[in-house]
């Protein structure tokens, strides 16, 4: 039976192999190859080398963008993770009702990212609009706390389920000894439970750094990038460059700036968890 698997595996594996070489690899090597043009449709191209790839910075919109997007990310992945890390641990003391909790914290998650904007567009604004505040679209220091708000509370669920199963797996035995040898909740925290939960911190820094980088559909939702653009993140000014600026150049400008786009999600990400799993072999 065995020899029989392994003679025909790739029957089994080319149907996969050959859906995920059509539906990701052919369209990301095209849309590199698109970068370095001019065009209007994939059938009317003139190659300018790394023309579009120099305009890029020029282009103040999208500089704005990603510094709007650098300092969201930064905050946003810290404030989830503190949340759901003191949500998880508030839920493992067995309290009446956890369960509920952790269903209630989790379904935000299983929302669309844009209902949830527009949800939340509609609660901002009208509290905003009852203290005589500017709204999200008018003022870019509440179009930022709005998104902080809506990714909290749409992932903090997510990463606060991680959390507990990571801290389920520390043994009682090792808080037991930490508490026969004098350490207090805070020593034990911090000496004995984060380091032992660092391979899930490890994977909800990836994931809130990752999707706080890339947040588009909550993003057009919510703030639309408005006012003036300045709550615009960085997948937003991509769309807009390639679909809402007129011209051929704007194209090619646009299709450069997604792989520059993908190249600084990578980086991060690398960058990220090589720190992370630097703190998990000392632990």
């Amino acid at each position: 039976m065995n020899r029989s698997i392994k003679k025909y595996w790739p029957l089994f594996v080319l149907p996969t192999l050959t859906a995920f070489a059509i539906g990701f690899i052919w369209p990301f090597v095209w849309g590199i190859f698109l970068s370095f043009c001019k065009f209007t449709t994939v059938k009317k191209i003139k190659i300018v080398g790394l023309a579009n790839y120099t305009k890029i910075f020029s282009d103040s919109s999208f500089v704005d963008a990603l510094k709007f997007t650098s300092v969201f990310s930064i905050v946003s992945t810290i404030l989830i993770n503190v949340l759901a890390f003191t949500v998880a641990l508030l839920l493992i003391r067995g309290i009446k009702g956890t369960n509920i909790f952790r269903t209630v914290f989790f379904m935000p998650n299983l929302i669309g990212g844009i209902v949830l904007g527009y949800i939340w567009q509609i609660l901002l604004n009208g509290l905003l609009s009852k203290w005589e505040l500017p709204l999200l679209a008018l003022n870019e220091k509440y179009g930022f706390i709005g998104l902080l708000v809506l990714m909290s509370w749409q992932q903090i669920g997510y990463m606060m389920i991680i959390y507990i199963a990571g801290l389920q797996n520390v043994s009682s035995d090792i808080i037991e000894a930490a508490k026969i040898d004098g350490a207090g909740s805070f020593q034990t925290l911090f000496k004995v439970q984060i380091p032992m939960v660092m391979p899930s911190i490890t994977i909800c820094t990836f994931l809130t750094l990752t999707n706080s980088f890339k947040l588009f559909d909550q993003n057009l939702s919510l703030t639309g990038g408005e006012p003036a653009k300045k709550t615009q993140m960085l997948a937003l000014n991509i769309y807009e460059t390639y679909y809402s600026r007129s011209g051929a150049q704007w194209k090619g400008i646009g299709q450069a700036k997604a792989v520059v786009f993908f190249l600084l999600v990578v980086v991060i990400s690398l960058i990220q968890l090589k720190i992370t799993r630097s703190r998990e072999v000392q632990a």
